[in-house]
């Protein structure tokens, strides 16, 4: 869909915009609609290992997987997403107890392909140089025909960087977005660790909380203390001398150097991609020959 040349590419295939996922989650867990969907439908809690990497293999599928690899992706996620309905539990914001959720609706999956885009390129401004106001447009550009994978259209999406800006930062102030009990309950258990080796780390729930908006963070009951910052800031400084003298083969996400080795011709990825891969999408390989 995108290929080498691509922003998309170019931006997805670092490690380092994971730092923008927890940001993300907590943006869409806002979402009254996605909160309760979760909340109803997921199995994040009984298998938060499992979740994360079908969530990566869809994602990093329409990403960079072949072409037929990415377009099957995007039909087992509207298929999924089709059998995800229900009704609010409660009176959330805007949205009324009793009303009917979708999770094919085009606002809420509107918000969720926001969330990605923006929280991508906050977290690789955070660690590399920021992208010139021309790339951030192609970047855009581009992440409207990722959008389309969502099953979303040209005209559900914003015309260029200036109106998705505005866009994303009308919503961080609308009554839309309005963190519920659902939402709280989730984050919490999340960030305390569904696991105790799972539980992420001091620096990264403070730099989670450091990159959302002030009233959201408040809602989460997110608190930045001066600890918090201290050690959101030396993480992040360590990070920007580290990260960008790591060899390609750790700090390129490992779909990426799948792909890069299929279109050199190799009939499947070697052993430390394939190794990598159960790490990111919990299987060896993302695009297997003969089966999209």
């Amino acid at each position: 869909m995108f290929g080498p040349g691509s922003m998309t590419w170019r931006i997805d295939r670092e490690a380092a915009v994971f730092l923008g996922a927890g940001r993300a989650l907590l943006l869409q867990l806002a979402h009254p609609w996605v909160a309760a969907a979760i909340a109803e439908h997921s199995t994040t809690f009984a298998d938060p290992i499992g979740r994360f990497h079908r969530t990566f293999d869809i994602v990093f599928a329409m990403v960079f997987g072949s072409l037929d690899r990415a377009l099957l992706a995007s039909r087992q996620l509207h298929r999924r997403h089709t059998m995800i309905v229900g009704e609010m539990p409660e009176a959330v914001g805007p949205f009324a107890a009793g009303s009917r959720y979708c999770a094919n609706d085009i606002p809420s999956l509107r918000w969720v392909h926001a969330t990605l885009v923006e929280s991508a390129l906050m977290a690789h401004d955070q660690v590399l140089p920021k992208l010139a106001a021309e790339e951030r447009e192609l970047y855009w550009t581009e992440s409207r025909t990722f959008g389309a994978l969502f099953g979303l259209t040209g005209d559900d999406l914003p015309a260029d960087w200036s109106a998705f800006a505005a866009y994303t930062a009308s919503m961080a102030q609308s009554e839309t977005l309005t963190v519920s009990d659902a939402a709280r309950e989730i984050a919490t258990q999340i960030f305390a660790g569904a696991r105790p080796w799972l539980r992420p780390p001091r620096w990264y729930r403070a730099l989670t909380a450091k990159m959302l908006p002030e009233r959201l963070r408040e809602g989460f009951g997110l608190a930045l203390d001066a600890r918090d910052m201290k050690a959101a800031d030396d993480a992040l400084s360590w990070i920007r001398r580290i990260y960008p003298k790591l060899p390609d083969r750790l700090r390129y996400a490992s779909p990426y150097q799948e792909a890069q080795a299929r279109l050199r011709g190799e009939l499947q990825p070697d052993w430390m991609i394939r190794g990598l891969n159960r790490l990111w999408i919990g299987r060896p390989q993302m695009d297997v020959r003969g089966k999209g």
